[in-house]
Parts: C-alpha cells; structure tokens; sequence
C-alpha cells in the first residue's frame, strides 16, 4: 500500500480546524442521532439532563486539556496511563477501549445517518449503512487535512441546521419561554428521575467528541496551546447547541412522535415552518457522515499510535507515502464500524458506547491525578487544571456507571 513504517504524521491542523474537528465528531455523534431517545426518556425533562451531563463532562474536559498539553500523542489515553502507572499492559487495554468506543460510535452514528437517507433512497437498511461507512472510511484515508476540510465544511452545515431550528422555534411564538417551568423536574417523582438519569446517560454520548482531540495531537500545530482550547470551546459551543434544540423539539413536537420518529430533526422542521422535511433531512445526512468521518479517524489514529509506542504490531503503524495517513488502521477500522452497524440497534450501539467512554474517563481522571501527586510541572504554555478537577471528575464518572447498573437492574425486574 506504498506505506511508510517511519514517516510521521504532518502537523497541519489549526485551532480553528481542531475545534470544527472537535465539534464535527461531537455534534454528528449527538443531537441528529438521539434525540428521539432522549425525548422517550426524559420527555420535557431532556434539557436538564444535557446540563447535567455537560456540568460532568465539563470535569473530565479539563483533565484531558491538561494532559494533552502534557503529552501530545496520538493515542493519547494509552500514553497518560502509560506515563502515570508504568504499564503497558493497561495502557494498550486502555488503548484499545477508545478504539472500541470510535468504533461502536461510528456504528450508532451510521445506523442513524441510515434512518435519514431513507427519506430520500427506498433501499435497505443494511444496504444503506454499507455505503454510508465505506464511503466515508475512503473519505478518511485520503488525508487528515483533506479530512478535517471536508468535515469542517460539513461541520459549519451541521451547526447551520442546528441554529436553524433554533431561529425557526423562536420566531414560531412565546412557547420557548412560557413553557419553560415544564423542563423544571417534580421533587420525589422516582419515575421521573429514573428518565432524566437514563438520559444523561445517552447524553454522555452526546458529548463524546471533546476527547478525541488528545487522538490528532500529533497532527495540531503549537498543541500545549491549540487543544486545551479546542477542547473547551468544542464542549460549549455544543452544549449551547444541544439544550436550545432539544427544548425547541419538544416543545414543537409531542414525545411520542419524536420518539417514534427516524429522521426527528425533519419532523420538527417540518411543524416549526410547514415546509418539506427533506431540507433538515439533508443537513442530518451531512451531520451525521461528519461523525462517522471523525469517528473513524480517531479510531485509526489510536490504532496507529498503539504500534508507534510498540503496543500493537507495525502493521497499524505503516503511514501511506501518498495520503500521509494510516491507512491500513483505517481500513481495519472502517470494516469493524460496518460490522457493528449491521449488527446492533441504535440504542443499544448508543448505551453501549457511554458505558465504555464512563471507563475510559475514569481511568484518565485516575492518570491524571498519579501524574499531579509527582509534582512534575507542565510544559510551558500549557493549561494546569485546579488539583481537585481529577478527583471530582473521576467520582462523577464512577457514579453515572454506579447509576447506569442500577436502572438496568431496575429494568430488569421492572420491565
């Protein structure tokens, strides 16, 4: 394949490339794709449980900023564990359990473009998810330049869509704003509180985008100092984002409707300004290939980056002369996302990868905070996160994994 087993990777992205990069990965993974669950779940609720779930990922945000800045690699979580516990068993654990989180993600994400492009091509499901992930896995191998652009562009529609909505919403009357107190959770009411958790759940996926900036640290020109930003601007602006829209939703559209629903963004448009539902249909199309573009270039970036630091073999670690790209990580990971897509759900694909992201965080958190106790100073330049944002972060964490096991035990005997 014309690869390089030597050749680096080029330093090329920008903070305003990082951040689209950022957002393209976060928003294509969350809002297009789930907000019909999260409408099933939590009904009028939702928007407090994409607070919530921002407020704790905000946490784990800060942990991943300064340890990008302390350690600019790809396969960035394999090398902070690496660095704070001295094992290289558990850092190509941890390794491999982004790569699984990029992969099952990828999947959801194609699983839900799938439902959208159905508006438009009576095919197959199964046919549909096959195109979607080869093509966007071709799209991926061809340069990590080239890449970020092309899902750049398609990041700046996405967010276009999203703000679309919001515009429409506001202009459609004083429902946004009278309204409101229904969002406000009962005290006491189990039930509800068991939704509303259940969502922050499937909003932890929402966020998931932030982290995978530490993935393309070797491809960001002035790191100590571009994805610490990157970092927090990707988690605020989608935060912004992703409340205004889910309240427009719901307010616009019954739960059980957006539930229901295969392209729920479509539908809202549709309601909001009586037009066709094709346009946001579109958009989502776009929203949703940019996930998937960015999922699989974190994964394959992971790959490559396991074999540079000799955890996996060379084989993931050969960079195309051509694309200067890993290309053969790419194509592993591009035939695991098509798998995992025909296989799964979405909601199952959704829960699935929070859970193992929850872990991930976790153990970063843990790194951080071995790595701090050794007093050894950052890189000039770089963010310093206050000493107990590892603590509170690693704590939260642990508790939405402590709650996601009891409502599956609740399901479970209560079905």
């Amino acid at each position: 394949m014309g690869a390089a087993p030597g050749l680096p990777l080029k330093r090329s992205l920008s903070l305003l490339q990082a951040t689209l990069y950022g957002l393209g990965v976060t928003i294509g993974a969350g809002i297009y794709v789930l907000i019909g669950a999260a409408a099933a779940r939590a009904g009028m609720h939702a928007p407090i449980a994409f607070v919530f779930a921002a407020i704790l990922m905000a946490l784990t945000a800060a942990s991943f900023a300064e340890l990008a800045g302390r350690l600019p690699v790809a396969a960035g979580e394999a090398a902070y564990i690496r660095d704070a516990f001295q094992s290289d068993k558990l850092a190509l654990c941890v390794g491999l359990l982004v790569v699984a989180v990029a992969i099952v993600s990828a999947a959801a994400i194609s699983v839900g473009s799938a439902g959208y492009i159905g508006v438009f091509v009576t095919l197959p499901e199964l046919v549909l998810v096959a195109a979607v992930v080869s093509a966007m896995g071709a799209v991926a191998a061809w340069g990590i330049k080239e890449s970020v652009i092309f899902a750049g562009a398609m990041t700046v529609i996405e967010v276009g869509g999203l703000l679309l909505l919001i515009v429409a919403g506001m202009a459609s009357g004083p429902d946004l704003v009278t309204r409101l107190p229904e969002a406000l959770p009962p005290l006491g009411d189990g039930g509800v509180m068991a939704g509303i958790m259940g969502t922050v759940l499937l909003a932890v996926f929402a966020f998931i985008g932030f982290e995978s900036l530490a993935n393309v640290a070797e491809e960001v020109r002035e790191p100590q100092r571009t994805l610490p930003r990157a970092i927090f601007l990707t988690l605020a602006l989608s935060t912004l984002l992703y409340v205004l829209v889910v309240w427009v939703a719901l307010v616009t559209v019954p739960r059980e409707e957006l539930a229901q629903s295969k392209a729920p963004l479509g539908l809202v448009f549709e309601r909001l300004t009586g037009a066709s539902p094709r346009t946001m249909s579109l958009i989502a199309i776009v929203a949703t290939l940019n996930g998937i573009i960015v999922q699989i270039i974190m994964s394959s970036r992971v790959l490559y980056g396991l074999a540079r630091q000799g955890e996996l073999p060379a084989f993931f670690g050969a960079v195309n002369k051509s694309t200067r790209t890993p290309l053969n990580a790419t194509v592993v990971t591009t035939a695991l996302v098509l798998l995992l897509a025909m296989l799964l759900p979405l909601h199952q694909l959704a829960d699935l990868t929070s859970r193992i992201t929850l872990i991930v965080f976790a153990l970063v958190n843990l790194a951080l905070i071995r790595i701090k106790a050794r007093a050894r100073p950052a890189p000039p330049g770089g963010y310093v996160a206050p000493v107990w944002i590892p603590w509170a972060a690693l704590v939260t964490c642990a508790g939405l994994l402590i709650i996601d096991m009891a409502l599956l035990a609740r399901a479970t005997i209560f079905p």
